[in-house]
């Protein structure tokens, strides 16, 4: 088979490697991949967001299924044109990614077919939102409604706070066209818990839990990011809440977007808080979360091309889908300044013996150099027996890895230790 993996990213790149583990797969073009993606797939030079591109690429090279992972083609129809075309694809189609593409969207569907989530209200008028927020109970939370890189949630303190969180969104345009619209909601307290679910808009196959690190510094300090490291499995998410979950929001999310004539297909991610008074939804993404993907697909044993597909042809109920019980931790390694301002260029060198699994997100390939390109340069992911085994081989795998400018956090999958050990 050929396949075409959209998107850049070291989510991506997971998804590519795991790919690669069914026989069937010849070839594995990335559209437009990056410089450590090329070690493992054929890179090609058509953006993302290329729709026409794609689809021409897909027919000229006579591609057998194409995965959509990133955000931003699905909202915009990557899927639908693909399969006009002829190309089957796993990924929501337009109407179905809209559940993260408007926050709006999502919250009103929760509401509807009483999915337990924050308390909220809705405007696209500035005004009317600063009144609101000065009244507001605080902490308070204010989300852009479109797609903001994962970085359209802006938590306030205080009343100031609050009311220049707007401003920012709204009158700013912080996060452009985004923040035409926003969410203004209630905090909640508890563990956050992420969970991806494979799913063909009738079955639900929830995969393997794990724990996000959002905040840029440790101690969870510094502006918030696009993640910079993951455990899995989350010790916070028992089997009892698993159960709960499921029967209070994994299955009824998937029930209320085929009711509305929305049926999902594809990867859906969710953004859980257990709080006091049980599992609520945070939120929801149309695709593999970045970088969750980059410690759950090593603990899939299960394959993924043909869970991918059964999404996409109805048949996931008949399908194969197993993960392991051991433990992944990814330290994402960035580029100092990251998520704000940051330089470029520096090479990437490896030392011997390098045992954990580099993931790469932002490079490119100069002669035989691999250069850093982005905020988050590489994932570095190891797989273990226990967490604390997992977490020590991931930063022995950091310790090999170096270029110019690097920094990472000190403490992934230190709130995970710890709950284990309560």
């Amino acid at each position: 088979m050929k396949l075409m993996v959209i998107g850049s990213g070291g989510r991506e790149h997971a998804v590519i490697c795991k790919l690669k583990e069914n026989p069937r797969v010849e070839t594995i073009y990335a559209l437009p991949g990056n410089g450590g993606i090329a070690a493992d797939a054929v890179c090609v030079d058509i953006g993302a967001k290329d729709i026409d591109g794609a689809v021409r690429f897909a027919k000229e090279h006579a591609i057998d299924f194409a995965v959509v992972t990133p955000d931003d083609p699905l909202a915009l129809g990557m899927v639908d044109a693909l399969e006009a075309a002829g190309v089957p694809c796993f990924g929501p189609d337009k109407k179905a990614a809209v559940i993260e593409s408007s926050k709006v969207f999502s919250k009103n569907l929760m509401k509807k077919y009483g999915i337990p989530t924050a308390a909220y209200e809705t405007f696209d008028d500035a005004a009317a939102a600063l009144e609101y927020v000065k009244a507001a109970p605080v902490p308070i939370v204010v989300k852009a409604d479109g797609l903001a890189l994962g970085k359209g949630v802006l938590i306030a303190q205080t009343h100031a706070e609050a009311e220049q969180a707007v401003r920012s969104i709204m009158e700013d345009r912080q996060f452009g066209a985004s923040g035409d619209r926003i969410v203004v909601e209630e905090f909640l307290t508890g563990p956050e818990v992420s969970v991806l679910a494979f799913t063909d808009g009738a079955t639900v196959k929830p995969m393997v839990s794990s724990m996000d690190h959002k905040r840029a510094h440790d101690d969870d300090q510094g502006l918030n990011t696009g993640g910079m490291g993951t455990v899995a499995p989350n010790p916070y998410y028992t089997k009892d809440i698993a159960d709960v979950c499921m029967r209070t929001i994994f299955k009824p999310t998937v029930d209320a977007m085929a009711a509305e004539g929305r049926p999902f297909k594809g990867c859906l991610y969710f953004g859980l808080m257990l709080t006091p008074d049980g599992p609520k939804v945070i939120e929801y993404n149309c695709r593999f979360g970045d970088p969750e993907t980059q410690v759950v697909l090593p603990l899939m044993e299960s394959d993924l091309l043909e869970a991918m597909i059964a999404c996409r042809n109805g048949t996931l109920d008949k399908t194969d889908v197993r993960f392991s019980d051991k433990n992944a931790c990814c330290v994402i390694m960035a580029s100092e300044g990251y998520p704000e301002h940051y330089k470029k260029g520096y090479e990437i060198t490896c030392d011997d013996g390098l045992a954990a699994r580099v993931y790469v997100a932002g490079a490119k390939l100069e002669g035989s150099k691999l250069l850093t390109n982005g905020g988050r340069v590489l994932g570095v992911t190891a797989v273990a027996d226990s967490l604390p085994g997992a977490i020590e081989a991931a930063y022995a795998g950091v310790e090999k890895v170096h270029f110019g400018s690097a920094f990472f956090r000190h403490d992934i999958g230190r709130r995970a230790l710890k709950a284990l050990n309560t």
